[in-house]
């Protein structure tokens, strides 16, 4: 008697699907998922001004810092010198940014196209990157006064290596096969990096832009903390003298929203032209 054959599997042409599996949490929308971080956040804030553990001198209540965040407004809004203060801020991070860029992607081509610029300039890079950049304050502040200048020349400093590398490992991933066939079709350096190297490299110079994005606002805020000025640093270092801990926290959520805009024309000049490219960031999938 002979062994029955082997069933023919059910749905030949159907192929195994592995499925992930997605912890519960992990579902969970992500405005549902922020508002609860959030509450958490509030209560755990305010549990510590309840049992007093730390004095109210040092840190307020939420709602202390709530009505102030909103006479702050009201001060943005109503067009007075907190206004100014923010408009003085804002310019010092937009040019230190703008410089950054120029600077950091010229400077990233260099190191990423030649053997000079990675053996030679390189390692400048990294030594300069691993110094204490709020040291330099008082050197910029010395070359370029108490005015704006020193300001974007802080922001710059700092937001300036992460485009750098960003750059030049942009560059570094093209593939091998398709360099060589820019090179077999008889493509110029220029060509191939303009038409080859560039657009494949836009998701890591991205990544060194939104890097640089959120250093640019650390170093424009310690130049107005060590070098004066009208802006919004200095409305802190004030507050901060006088022990309103109340306005010291609002206008730093102030900021941070700015930053946080910064961080989104970023990520949305990502979507536009690397619309090509899926990578998870901060803030989402992009």
């Amino acid at each position: 008697m002979t062994a029955p054959a082997n069933p023919a599997p059910q749905g030949a042409d159907a192929e195994t699907i592995w499925v992930e599996h997605v912890a519960w949490f992990d579902r969970v929308p992500r405005a549902v998922a922020m508002a609860f971080v959030f509450a958490v956040f509030i209560g755990l804030w305010e549990l510590i001004t309840l049992l007093g553990l730390v004095s109210p001198i040092i840190l307020p209540t939420p709602l202390e810092t709530l009505k102030d965040v909103i006479l702050v407004g009201r001060n943005l809004i109503g067009g007075e010198y907190m206004l100014a203060a923010l408009w003085t801020t804002l310019r010092a991070v937009a040019y230190g940014f703008a410089l950054a860029v120029a600077i950091g992607f010229s400077l990233g081509v260099l190191v990423g196209e030649t053997a000079f610029g990675e053996r030679a300039i390189m390692p400048y890079l990294v030594a300069i990157d691993t110094m204490p950049k709020v040291a330099f304050a008082p050197i910029f502040i010395a070359w370029l006064g108490f005015d704006i200048e020193s300001k974007v020349a802080l922001a710059a400093f700092i937001a300036t290596f992460p485009i750098v590398v960003g750059t030049a490992a942009g560059l570094h991933s093209a593939d091998a096969n398709a360099r060589m066939l820019f090179k077999t079709m008889g493509a110029t350096r220029w060509q191939t990096l303009v038409k080859m190297k560039l657009p494949t490299g836009l998701p890591q110079i991205f990544t060194g832009l939104k890097i640089a994005a959120v250093g640019v606002m650390a170093g424009a805020i310690t130049g107005e903390f060590l070098g004066g000025g009208r802006g919004f640093g200095e409305l802190i270092r004030i507050a901060s003298t006088q022990l309103n801990t109340p306005r010291v926290f609002s206008l730093i959520i102030y900021l941070s929203l700015v930053g946080m805009l910064l961080f989104g024309i970023v990520v949305w000049m990502q979507r536009h032209f690397v619309f090509w490219h899926k990578d998870r960031v901060v803030g989402g999938e992009v």
